[in-house]
Parts: structure tokens; C-alpha cells; sequence
């Protein structure tokens, strides 16, 4: 098999899956019991969270763990909400975000919130300037994601925390970092955004672990689960200690190499879309830098059905987010693309393992399903 589809999620390496077995039968303590079992599991449990945290660039103390990035994403909209009610109920996001912020977004526009969704330009940017001109005196949240999953463009995430701090607006800042976690160069502790969402299964962890990074700003933070008050009684649930193992045996291994496999992606995109444009018919969609996201177009050839004739060759690549399944992507629908174009799109995503011959086997499927099928009118 030839996986290209990093951005949807990632294959676990055999250390990862080592860590997460012994977990499961050698420390299967519930981490709230007081005998040792119990104790034994909640100091694992602490030092995974001391491994994430240092990955991320925050204290231990600010990271909370989570289900997965949705879960991150839903409560922070949730509690900066609640936090500022007071203050005024106007959001600012972006309408390139994840579903997993549009729909809470949504639901809270139902409730009475005013959602305002900033729109990309052709290339997928959004600016900090566009930020500048949404802000209100109401504004109670910004939500900007740092990596777009389907183009990989970067967002201005410190731009836009440097415009509220100077403004002095009391407006939370949350930012899914779900594709920027160790994929582009960033800390916490500098990046000014009060929310940090994280999702493990993107970079080599076990899918069902993620993580909330809470900002100094964030005054007792409203729980999205009642119960037993794990978490410091920031989120209820028994503590998932061997996906949290995991988790942090994934960042271990990540951050080792961490440069050298940065480069590596960005020099596999650079011969991927080298190599793809040199093909008739294929234009590039966005100008993402992230280095592990190429997004290019099959203009004219329904997306759909280039990725099952390559997936039934064993090549594995995508039409946009996993999360569509098959719907068309709002992202692309929001960049103002051609219906050719957008009917066309193809997400190419690249790990640390991904080779050069990967690229050529793709470049060669591609060429052969333009040979062997007509474009759609």
C-alpha cells in the first residue's frame, strides 16, 4: 500500500503500539484509585502530560486531555462562550474552519449568538487585517485553525492574538492546531492564543486521545462533561491511560527528528507538486505552506472516482478532509473555484515515512486514469 493521506490520519509505529499494549495489560489502574495500582497510573498519566505539554510549549498544569480534536474544539467554543456571555455574544471564525468548529459555530448562532465567517481569497488565505475589520465591541471569541487540513495554508493565528491585545479585546482566542501540532513551528507559550486544540492521531498516536491547552486568560473553565471531576475537574471521564501513553510516546518520537522530518515532507511536496504540474490538466489548489498538505486539481475528472480507481491500485490519497465523506468541501466551495476545479480536487498529504517513489507511483496512476477516462462536462 502507498498511503499519502497523512492529514487524515497516520499510521501508529510499532514503539507506539509497544507502549499502548503494555498500558492496557501491565498499568491498567484506574488513575482515580488510591491503592497503587491506582497511584501507578495516575503518575503515568502525569508524566504523559509533562511530554505533551513540553511538545506543545505550555505548562503541564494548562493541558487538559481529551477525546480527540473535536472534543477540544467543541469545549473551548463552548466555555469561551460562557466565560463571555457578559461581554458580549459575537464570534468571529473562518469559513475554511473544521467541521468541528462550524457546527458548534452553528449551534450557537441557533441560541442567539452572531457568527461572522471570514472568507478566503483565491489561494485560501485569511488575513489578520480581515480580523481587524470583523472585531466589535461584542466580539466574545475568535476562532481561527493555525494549518487548513484540505489546502495547508498557514493562518495568521499571532497576528490576529497581537490585534486583540492591542485593541484590548476581552475576546477569547482558540485556534485548532489539529494539522499545526509538530507539522509546523510553533509554541504555545508565544503564539498568544488563549484555546490550543490538539488531536493525536495525526501524528502516529492511537485514535481517541487529544488535548486542550487553557490559557491564562481562561478563568475557570466550564467542563463540557459533568462527573467525577478528572482533570482537575476540567473534563469528567476516566482518564483513557493507555491511549494518553500513547499520545505521548507518539510527540516522543516525533520531536526526535523533528526538524529533519519537517524537511524531509517539504522536500517530498516540493518534488510532488513539481512532478504533478508537469502533468496536462492539473492545476494547484491554494498556496498552503505547510509542508505535509499539497492540494492540486484533476480539472475536469470528478475526484470521486479518481480516488477508487487509485485506492482499488493501492494508492491512498483523498478529495479533501476525511471528514466530508464524499460531500463536496466547503473549503474549496468558499475559494470561489470553477465547478471543473472544485469537482476535480485531490489532497495529497506526506509523514516522516513517506518516499520519493511514492510520489512517482502516484504521478504514474494519475497519468493512466487520464489516459483511460474521459473529463466530466
Amino acid at each position: 500500500m502507498i498511503y499519502l493521506d497523512h492529514a487524515a490520519t497516520t499510521p501508529v509505529p510499532d514503539e507506539v503500539a509497544d507502549a499502548v499494549r503494555d498500558a492496557l495489560v501491565k498499568q491498567f489502574g484506574n488513575p482515580s484509585a488510591q491503592y497503587p495500582y491506582g497511584r501507578e497510573a495516575r503518575e503515568l498519566v502525569a508524566r504523559c502530560r509533562e511530554t505533551v505539554a513540553s511538545a506543545l510549549g505550555c505548562k503541564a498544569e494548562q493541558l487538559a486531555f481529551t477525546s480527540c480534536g473535536t472534543e477540544s474544539d467543541n469545549w473551548a467554543l463552548r466555555l469561551a462562550a460562557h466565560q463571555n456571555r457578559h461581554a458580549g455574544r459575537h464570534i468571529v471564525t473562518t469559513a475554511i474552519e473544521h467541521s468541528a468548529v462550524l457546527e458548534p459555530c452553528r449551534q450557537l448562532a441557533d441560541e442567539g449568538w452572531e457568527v461572522t465567517y471570514l472568507k478566503p481569497d483565491r489561494d485560501g488565505s485569511i488575513t489578520a487585517e480581515q480580523v481587524a475589520l470583523a472585531l466589535r465591541e461584542d466580539t466574545a471569541l475568535v476562532s481561527m485553525m493555525l494549518v487548513n487540513n484540505e489546502t495547508g495554508c498557514i493562518l495568521p493565528v499571532g497576528e490576529v492574538a497581537a490585534l486583540l491585545k492591542e485593541r484590548g479585546s476581552k475576546a477569547l482566542l482558540h485556534t485548532d492546531a489539529v494539522q499545526g501540532f509538530l507539522k509546523v513551528p510553533f509554541s504555545a507559550a508565544t503564539l498568544g492564543a488563549d484555546l490550543i486544540s490538539i488531536s493525536g492521531h495525526k501524528i502516529g498516536a492511537p485514535k481517541g486521545v487529544g488535548a486542550l491547552c487553557l490559557g491564562e486568560r481562561v478563568k475557570n473553565p466550564r467542563p463540557l462533561l459533568a462527573g467525577g471531576g478528572q482533570e482537575d475537574g476540567r473534563r469528567s471521564g476516566t482518564e483513557a491511560t493507555a491511549q494518553l501513553v500513547g499520545f505521548a510516546k507518539a510527540v516522543e518520537l516525533r520531536r526526535a527528528n523533528l526538524d529533519a522530518s519537517l524537511a524531509h515532507m517539504a522536500e517530498l511536496k516540493a518534488y510532488a507538486l513539481e512532478r504533478l504540474l508537469a502533468l496536462d490538466g492539473v492545476a494547484r489548489v491554494g498556496n498552503g505552506d505547510a509542508p505535509h498538505i499539497l492540494s492540486v486539481s484533476l480539472v475536469g475528472y470528478p475526484s470521486a472516482n479518481v480516488v477508487e480507481d487509485l485506492g482499488s491500485q493501492g494508492i491512498c490519497i483523498s478529495a479533501g478532509s476525511a471528514c466530508h465523506r464524499g460531500k463536496a468541501s466547503h473549503v474549496y466551495e468558499a475559494m470561489g473555484l470553477t465547478k471543473k476545479v472544485k469537482a476535480g480536487v485531490l489532497r495529497v498529504s506526506f509523514g516522516p515515512e513517506t518516499k520519493k517513489s511514492d510520489v512517482d507511483a502516484l504521478v504514474s496512476a494519475l497519468e493512466a486514469h487520464k489516459n483511460s477516462r474521459f473529463p466530466m462536462l
